[in-house]
């Protein structure tokens, strides 16, 4: 069955749709919906991300969703339909998972054929700040934030408690919690084994705020245990490159040296270390692109 709106109803459709307050999802803040002879491009905003993202949409060929394939009667159900695709695909990790095309000043995201966040066999996440690993996915579990509350409230104990099962694991905590409580604390992920236990725990990463900005963040520890694949140091990294970007970093510094960080864009900074851009207005450090112009901090090509 033939389309039978026009193009302007769609892109017009489409705008009204995603462009609104409250479209689409917690996180999302739409900017523009442009069109060129075949596609659209939909650009928003994500988080605190400096970012300017942008994933592109098809001009339908037929009346039916893009997103469950079943029929759709205007072009307004059709973009109703692609904002719940768009809602999906944000909240399974596309900023952090999709592949990435520097276009225009936008980051191009494509879910197609992307890899997945965490290795094969493997599950990275955030550390759950709270003792009771029964939370560890859960909706309950504190967040960062509630902990610095929490300590600058009167509880300066609760620290004790955090990544607890990491300690068990035979990994190194220290630094993790002494940026609980000095309030430094940008983020802390983990990698454990993808299976009915969530066991065994064989990683994390670390990273603090250098300024009260919170503009630019260190990578203060990456760590996984012996035999495991390099793949997981990886991926614990892009996680938390991500999470610090949502949170509002432009740049990320670190005084570690391994080959992972190498591969995800990091360059020698001025006076030692290694730094990475995050925004893609920042003049890209050289190696960051390739003849096709793609630059990436999170899964690569």
């Amino acid at each position: 069955m033939v389309v039978e709106w026009s193009r302007q109803e769609i892109l017009s459709a489409l705008r009204k749709r995603l462009l609104c307050e409250g479209a689409v999802t917690d996180g999302y803040s739409g900017a523009d919906v442009i069109a060129d002879s075949d596609t659209m491009l939909v650009i928003f905003r994500w988080k605190r991300d400096p970012n300017m993202y942008a994933v592109e949409v098809g001009f339908p060929e037929e009346p039916e969703s893009p997103w469950t394939g079943l029929p759709v009667t205007s072009a307004d159900e059709w973009a109703a339909e692609v904002g719940s695709r768009l809602a999906e695909e944000l909240g399974t990790g596309l900023v952090c998972r999709g592949r990435r095309t520097i276009r225009g000043g936008y980051v191009v995201l494509d879910a197609y054929d992307a890899p997945d966040v965490s290795p094969a066999g493997f599950f990275v996440g955030p550390v759950p700040l709270d003792n009771d690993i029964a939370l560890l996915r859960g909706p309950g579990r504190r967040t960062i934030r509630t902990w610095i509350a929490a300590l600058r409230s009167g509880f300066p104990r609760l620290y004790a408690a955090a990544g607890s099962h990491l300690a068990e694991a035979g990994m190194d905590v220290t630094v993790p919690r002494q940026l609980i409580i000095e309030g430094r604390l940008a983020c802390w992920v983990q990698a454990y084994a993808d299976n009915a236990h969530g066991e065994p725990f064989v990683g994390h990463a670390v990273a603090s705020w250098e300024d009260g900005q919170h503009t630019i963040a260190r990578l203060d520890l990456v760590h996984i245990q012996p035999d495991v694949p390099s793949e997981v140091c990886g991926a614990l990294v892009r996680l938390a490159l991500c999470e610090v970007a949502e949170a509002g970093a432009l740049h990320v510094v670190t005084a570690i040296h391994i080959p992972e960080l190498h591969g995800l864009g990091f360059r020698p900074a001025n006076g030692g270390g290694l730094t990475l851009h995050l925004s893609s207005a920042e003049p890209p450090p050289g190696g960051l692109t390739d003849g096709n112009g793609r630059r990436s901090y999170g899964a690569q090509p």
